[in-house]
């Protein structure tokens, strides 16, 4: 399954109708995002997650592990992230400068307030390249921290999932998976992926790691979604995705039809009044031609945004539907062998 994700408790352009209608089922929203703005307390007075965003299906809660990590990078002159220590991170507020101290007691805490579904443990997210002491003490501190979030878990109701780091040592991500499926929670993610990494590494990763991890449990590739990326996880294993791709391509003009990638922007569309794609029955390939989205895109207009998402995010369902579908006939393999091709090498 393709999970939309909905950072700030939207996914961007569209109402929890029209993502209904695409047929996501369970979406993400980000608990650091949500505690700078406006507030776990706010959601919590609002009945929780569900109720303020009005999405009646299941939810998971991202941890903020990623965002310190991509925070940490910073931009030219800045650094927000001031200090990572074994009790937890200390940055910068994107949104207002004021120091902000999240730990893996924190990070919980929010979640059990915002009420999502799923929670994800707070970890620490190396970057890629990293060197192995580097990523050796990011993988133990991520343990370490699990244990106490689970300490400090105090909602029965939801479901926390443990998360496996370990860079691109495979040696480090077989330590850590056994480490944290020894502790027996509801699910299990492999996080530290898509940080940089060329392809080929990132399927090593998701191939050692995925089999190590619980039959009988959802295991959950994190911020990876697009067609062959998926298609080769789900080969080694993996059950859930989540990718900010449909909606970021669709704000660039950009959409996939049948695992390409189509610029609507480009001139060859204006007088194309066939749908992005006859086999999809999402409402934009119903209702409209490339040459109106060509047009919308041309005269500015916000409407492209959503129409182009519903299609984007529909298409990812759509695929993960049909691996399900072959997997339980017994012919993924015979199906879907063009996507399963190891990725090429990394041009360096």
């Amino acid at each position: 399954m393709f999970m939309p994700v909905g950072t700030l408790a939207t996914v961007k352009t569209l109402t929890p109708a029209q993502l209904k209608a695409t047929g996501a089922q369970m979406i993400l929203a980000n608990t650091f995002h949500l505690h700078l703005q406006p507030g776990e307390k706010i959601i919590a007075k609002a009945g929780g997650l569900h109720k303020f965003m009005g999405w009646e299906g299941p939810i998971l809660t991202d941890s903020g592990g990623f965002q310190v990590f991509s925070l940490g990078r910073g931009s030219p002159g800045q650094r927000p992230v001031q200090q990572i220590t074994e009790d937890g991170v200390t940055f910068r507020s994107p949104r207002d400068g004021q120091m902000i101290h999240l730990t893996p007691e924190r990070a919980i805490a929010i979640q059990n307030q915002l009420g999502a579904d799923v929670i994800m443990a707070f970890d620490q997210c190396p970057p890629y390249p990293a060197n192995r002491e580097t990523v050796e003490v990011a993988t133990e501190r991520t343990y370490r921290w699990l244990q106490r979030c689970i300490a400090a878990h105090q909602n029965a109701q939801q479901a926390l999932f443990g998360i496996v780091q370990g860079g691109v040592y495979t040696d480090l991500r077989q330590n850590a998976a056994q480490a944290v499926t020894e502790l027996d929670l509801p699910g299990f993610a492999i996080g530290g992926v898509s940080v940089g990494e060329p392809n080929e590494l990132i399927e090593k990763i998701v191939r050692v790691t995925a089999p190590l991890l619980p039959f009988d449990k959802p295991r959950y590739l994190m911020g990876v979604g697009t067609p062959r990326e998926m298609a080769q996880a789900i080969a080694a294993g993996v059950d859930l995705f989540d990718c900010v791709i449909p909606t970021r391509w669709a704000r660039h003009g950009a959409v996939m039809v049948r695992g390409e990638r189509w610029n609507i922007k480009n001139a060859c569309f204006r007088e194309d009044f066939a749908p992005l794609d006859h086999t999809c029955s999402c409402y934009t390939c119903t209702n409209f031609s490339r040459a109106y989205l060509n047009h919308l895109w041309r005269a500015g207009e916000i409407l492209v945004y959503t129409l182009l998402s519903i299609h984007n995010i529909t298409e990812l369902i759509r695929f993960t539907r049909r691996i399900r579908k072959a997997i339980i006939s017994g012919c993924f393999a015979e199906e879907f062998a063009s996507w399963l091709t190891p990725a090429p090498p990394a041009k360096i």
